[in-house]
């Protein structure tokens, strides 16, 4: 935090002392997290109370010992930090270049935005569908992607992910996804409140295979249009602010397809417009693949960590920190095959 900070009784805080790196703790609770939820009890608030916390028992490697391991997980981390700090600048970037594309149209001499609407310009406007009887159970699969994943381009929640089973999904006539889908939140919000998340999939970002459920759209436009001009206009404010309109005052808060369609879209002007794509193709390319670089580096680290703690692999003793996990990789590869 970098400064003094307090916490609920929902929090158990440790402070460390110079026995224990603190990211070493981290990393411990990191990788346990799966077995810390045995611990837990109640019936409508999961909790695990102070006493078996207290009770906790760890290994920890020599104070030597934590500082290899810190730099190399540290060395991934800071890795992943980087690709999100350049995935906000990014995004940033691409609002800029939609903020030119909104002066030029306004000072042009074409039509007027309001001539043209999202179902003239679409070429699939579709949302999928799961099993019936739900997924629960289905641990493997084909990932099914539900509306509490559509956040924005680079951004999933792993930890919500479903799936559907792969002959389920070879049958599939609609919602079965592609590079550069468009993803809309369709429905599900709060009664009397509707607030839309646009999404965008691709570069093998979330997943080089998915398909998505009953609650999202899947979207892809016509020339003139491209899909990422298609993704930044409907997270302008303008459309965002639409949308929470046209989706709320109903029993179920949410976009029916006339709704989406009926979303106003800038004029098929390609003199206009191909300097915004032109612009937002590379910039929405990096974000794809920083996230799925981040994913892998994750991955990496979520193997590497109960390994490094119990002393399975030993972090070599070099100044060249890139050399000790370019060591420790060569390792664990060698004992996954």
């Amino acid at each position: 935090m970098g400064r003094p900070m307090a916490t609920s009784q929902d929090f158990v805080n440790w402070v460390c002392s110079d026995e224990i790196e603190w990211r070493i703790l981290l990393y411990i609770l990191l990788a346990e997290k799966q077995s810390l939820v045995r611990f837990a009890s109640g019936t409508t608030h999961q909790t695990i109370y102070f006493p078996e916390v207290k009770a906790f028992h760890v290994c920890i490697p020599p104070s030597s010992e934590q500082k290899r391991i810190t730099q190399v997980l540290g060395s991934l981390d800071e890795k992943i930090a980087s690709n999100e700090r350049a995935g906000r600048t990014l995004d940033e970037v691409c609002h800029g270049v939609m903020e030119r594309l909104r002066c030029a149209l306004a000072t042009s001499e074409s039509p007027s935005m309001g001539e043209a609407t999202l179902g003239d310009v679409l070429s699939v406007l579709e949302t999928g569908n799961r099993p019936r009887g739900g997924v629960k159970g289905i641990a493997s699969g084909v990932p099914s992607i539900g509306a509490e994943s559509i956040v924005a381009a680079g951004t999933f929640d792993y930890a919500k992910l479903k799936f559907i089973p792969d002959d389920y999904y070879d049958k599939l006539r609609r919602g079965r996804l592609a590079d550069r889908d468009v993803l809309l939140y369709k429905d599900g919000g709060r009664p009397g409140q509707f607030e839309p998340h646009v999404s965008m999939i691709g570069e093998g970002f979330p997943f080089d295979r998915a398909a998505i459920n009953e609650h999202v759209y899947r979207m892809r436009v016509k020339e003139p249009y491209s899909q990422d001009l298609l993704y930044m206009w409907l997270r302008s404010n303008r459309l965002v602010d639409e949308m929470r309109r046209r989706g709320t005052g109903v029993a179920i808060p949410g976009l029916n397809s006339n709704a989406v369609k009926g979303l106003p879209m800038p004029p098929p002007n390609a003199e206009i417009l191909s300097p915004a794509q032109r612009a937002l193709a590379p910039l929405i390319t990096r974000i794809l693949r920083n996230a799925r670089q981040s994913k892998t580096l994750a991955d990496l680290r979520d193997l590497l960590i109960p390994r490094l703690i119990s002393g399975e692999l030993r972090v070599p003793a070099t100044h060249d920190i890139d050399e000790a996990l370019e060591n420790v990789i060569d390792e664990v590869s060698m004992a996954v095959r």
